[in-house]
């Protein structure tokens, strides 16, 4: 009898501590993210909005350890490239193949020293061109992962 009254208490017991749980879960995802880490791409990005222009995109940024910070890019200019070094997001040298991206918002990665590189995604699409011959396209979000 005693076992079975102890089971139920411990049922109930888990059930309250799971119910809190999600109390405390539901309430912390209120739709409003201040880290601008969510995936939606319609999210209005408050502080992280750089340069002036007619034409508006999005860029997100990956760090090594998988921090993601969301930026809101206006410019004049046509390529992905060119907005961000006017910007100055991103930082690189000139190679065969166009800008090598070094340093992005100030984190550096240089797969000479560390194997690591920033890799440049289109709609979290492997990106077939560089960031540097990139046409900006309304409505596709641009990202940089540090990758090995």
């Amino acid at each position: 009898m005693k076992k079975k009254f102890g089971m139920k208490r411990l049922t109930w017991t888990l059930f309250a501590v799971l119910f809190a749980a999600m109390a405390l879960i539901t309430a912390g995802c209120n739709g409003k993210n201040s880290s601008g880490s969510g995936s939606d791409s319609q999210t209005k990005i408050e502080g992280n909005v750089l340069g002036e222009g007619e034409t508006q995109f999005e860029v997100v940024v990956v760090d090594k350890d998988g921090n993601e910070t969301k930026f809101e890019i206006n410019t004049d200019k046509e390529t992905v490239g060119e907005a961000l070094l006017e910007s100055g997001l991103i930082a690189g040298e000139e190679g065969d193949y166009g800008l090598y991206v070094k340093t992005v918002n100030g984190l550096t990665v240089d797969y000479d020293e560390d194997g690591e590189y920033w890799a440049f995604y289109i709609d979290d699409q492997y990106a077939a061109t560089g960031v540097d011959a990139t046409p900006i396209k309304e409505g596709e979000v641009y990202s940089f992962k540090v990758e090995k």
